[in-house]
């Protein structure tokens, strides 16, 4: 995504760029909990080769990820002093943000209206999360 319009008066507050490091973070964690999960399920169900179902959903999740990853990495958003502007055409109002909180390796943005969006795979969401707060006052 290349830098925003911007309209006249308007300035460019933050930009949030996602982490390659948290992204494969993510899925590695992701990864180890469904594999021990789809690993327990069929140890549950008598099934002679449970290993097989960690190793299935770590191959799954791997190849997703690396499918992904070319467009989740390139989601930049931008907060300027009249909106947040999002991936894929997604502006929000400034006025409309009601709430800006870290959420796993995210920040969750909730707007007046109750929308919420998803600002992924930032390296110190807290931080990120405290800075656009910080911007809306």
């Amino acid at each position: 995504m290349t830098a925003p319009v911007l309209a006249e008066g308007e300035t460019l507050r933050a930009t949030f760029t996602p982490d390659r490091l948290t992204y494969w973070r993510a899925h590695l964690i992701m990864a180890v909990v469904l594999g021990a999960v789809v690993g327990l399920w069929l140890l549950w169900q008598g099934n002679p080769y449970p290993v097989m179902g960690p190793i299935g959903a770590a191959l799954a999740i791997a190849a997703r990820a690396a499918y992904v990853a070319s467009e989740a990495l390139t989601d930049l958003w931008y907060l300027t002093s009249h909106r947040l502007i999002g991936p894929r055409g997604l502006t929000v109002p400034r006025a409309q943000i009601k709430a800006a909180r870290p959420f796993l390796g995210s920040v969750q943005v909730t707007t007046i209206t109750g929308d919420r969006h998803l600002i992924k795979y930032l390296a110190a969401p807290a931080a990120d999360a405290a800075r656009l707060t910080q911007a809306l006052r």
